[in-house]
């Protein structure tokens, strides 16, 4: 796919080592226009673009069913021949066999119900371990890997659309609930508890200040981080958008 096509309401922590990455995110079922695909996830990163090593885990909707579905992901040579989603090639390490990966989540968030996943990928004894809500899942072997065989260098949590903007035109497909994120709590999708760990081995509070925000669309998604203060939603954000409106047109 090329970069153009592809769409990010996201926010980042780099420029040091990180050696683990959690947060919980709310689960929705986004509507996707046809071959095309929303998603919600955490990034673990390390080195140039072109080469870059990277995990990934949270939840996607793709038009083949329309369900919201758990996934990871990783790559080890920039998206190029190496890695894949879930056990689809040899990789990652499934310890836990009472979960599935690619599983449908249900029930997901609507107007009057949040429900929401604890994530955590952290590094130990070598290899990158996933955790979901209380559950190990398994771990990406450090081997498999150059640059993140060490730490991550970045670090990034939101949403991601795939646009095949038929006639130059933006499609319907939603990030997150569809909500922009400036609509904020209660309508838009969220990131909270947004935690990172240092080489002391212990998760430590993202200051907001320090987190980057990136939106290459922001007519037609966005992200709005909020301060610490919204009772046990620690460091958070907002992020989404409906996709093709007026104001999101092309």
């Amino acid at each position: 796919m090329g970069s153009e096509a592809i769409k990010y309401a996201a926010v980042k922590l780099e420029g040091g080592e990180y050696y683990g990455v959690r947060a919980s995110l709310n689960v929705w079922s986004p509507f996707v226009s046809y071959g095309e695909f929303s998603l919600a996830q955490i990034w673990v990163a390390a080195g140039p673009s072109a080469e870059i090593n990277t995990v990934e885990a949270g939840w996607r909707v793709t038009s083949r069913d329309n369900k919201t579905r758990f996934f990871i992901y990783w790559t080890s040579d920039g998206y190029q021949n190496e890695g894949c989603f879930n056990l689809e090639c040899p990789g990652f390490v499934q310890v836990n066999q009472k979960f599935v990966l690619g599983s449908p989540i249900e029930p997901v968030s609507n107007a009057t119900l949040q429900v929401d996943i604890g994530i955590a990928i952290y590094k130990e004894n070598g290899n990158w371990w996933l955790q979901v809500q209380d559950q190990v899942l398994g771990y990406w072997p450090g081997s498999i890997f150059n640059y993140l065989a060490r730490s991550a260098s970045k670090i990034s949590w939101g949403g991601e659309v795939y646009n095949s903007e038929p006639n130059g035109s933006h499609t319907r497909t939603q990030m997150g609930s569809g909500h922009y994120g400036n609509e904020g709590g209660g309508k838009a999708s969220f990131f909270r508890n947004i935690e990172y760990t240092d080489n002391s081995g212990k998760f430590r509070d993202v200051e907001p200040q320090s987190l980057s925000t990136i939106a290459t669309r922001p007519s037609c998604y966005n992200v709005k981080v909020e301060n610490n203060n919204n009772g046990g939603f620690g460091t958070h954000f907002y992020y989404g958008g409906p996709g093709y409106s007026t104001q999101c047109a092309k």
